[in-house]
């Protein structure tokens, strides 16, 4: 098998506007359609990824992107001035053969409020694997506000595999707060997701994951948050599906190191063989931490079917509509 690993294709001096003369990728709009709800162009700031290689990049006055020099990736710079404003940062593989790597930091201003708008899409129709590895650093000064949304999902024919196995670390200064949303559309065969953070005083954390698999799909969760400061708050919720013979496994660590609180909150739905394996912990390391975990693993209810088909929907629409009521909650 003939892998390309991708590390770093892209000039430290390229800055393009528009699509390669409008010639982007068919699949990569596709993949930017689902991802993004791209329609033609972005505004503002944003950098798309295309098997490696830079296939647009504008930055705007508030919020700058730069290449690397040492490693394969962006540096995204957001000034305390930008508020409302969106960056978008998506990266799509398009065919076999492509394992894409790539470190993209943001370093964030105090004051600045700020929408990150991320994701991954794989996609091959051949024999080959296509993967993408992106690692995600968060530097959040004091203050600082950002609401991040990722999805991934993977498409095509083919029987490679698609790959996704995204990597979060952040910091977030005093006062701060950093609001994830991460979604996994489907498609993607193999994933590991790990997330890790550190807490200043009075930083909040909010993380919400939803992800489904299906068939042979794996998918393995790790989430590691530190609190550190007085006054600092995690809040995670994971809601997941799992179908056909899939496999999911779920980790959290919430570690309370002062007057802090957490929650934490993993629920699951098992269908046909699925499989769910959670393991959720805590660690006080004072006694006034506040720390908290719930988890339900269980299947869907057949009374509720059953009150849907009364209503005129088939089995299959009915079954549709409580899990994406679920994974929505």
């Amino acid at each position: 098998e003939n892998v390309v690993t991708v590390q770093s294709a892209e000039s430290p001096h390229t800055t393009t506007r528009g699509h390669r003369g409008g010639k982007m990728n068919k699949i990569t709009e596709m993949l930017l359609k689902i991802l993004t709800g791209f329609k033609d162009e972005f505004a503002g700031a944003y950098n798309i990824r295309e098997n490696g290689l830079c296939a647009a990049r504008q930055s705007s006055p508030n919020i700058r992107i730069t290449v690397k020099t040492d490693e394969p990736g962006l540096d995204i710079r957001i000034d305390s001035r930008a508020r409302g404003e969106t960056v978008y940062i998506p990266a799509c593989v398009t065919q076999g053969g492509v394992d894409d790597l790539v470190y993209n930091d943001f370093y964030v201003d105090a004051g600045a409020d700020v929408i990150i708008v991320a994701g991954c899409g794989v996609h091959t129709d051949g024999a080959e694997d296509a993967a993408h590895n992106g690692i995600h650093r968060f530097f959040l000064e004091n203050g600082s506000r950002v609401i991040y949304r990722e999805k991934h999902v993977g498409t095509g024919t083919g029987s490679g595999l698609k790959r996704i196995d995204p990597v979060t670390f952040a910091v977030l200064g005093p006062g701060s707060a950093l609001e994830m949303d991460t979604v996994q559309l489907g498609g993607v065969d193999r994933t590991v997701r790990k997330t890790s953070a550190r807490l200043a005083a009075a930083a909040r954390l909010t993380i919400r994951e939803r992800i489904q698999t299906d068939g042979r799909d794996t998918a393995r969760t790790d989430f590691t948050v530190s609190m550190d400061g007085d006054g600092s708050a995690v809040n995670l919720i994971s809601r997941s599906v799992a179908r056909g013979s899939s496999r999911q496994t779920y980790r959290s660590r919430l570690m309370g190191n002062c007057r802090c609180s957490g929650h934490s909150e993993c629920d699951a739905i098992l269908m046909d063989r699925g499989r769910v394996d959670a393991f959720p912990e805590l660690i006080a390391g004072c006694r006034d931490v506040s720390l908290i975990h719930e988890a339900a693993i269980g299947r869907i209810a057949g009374e509720q079917i059953v009150k849907l088909r009364t209503l005129g929907l088939s089995e299959e629409a009915a079954e549709r509509r409580i899990i994406e009521g679920f994974l929505n909650g």
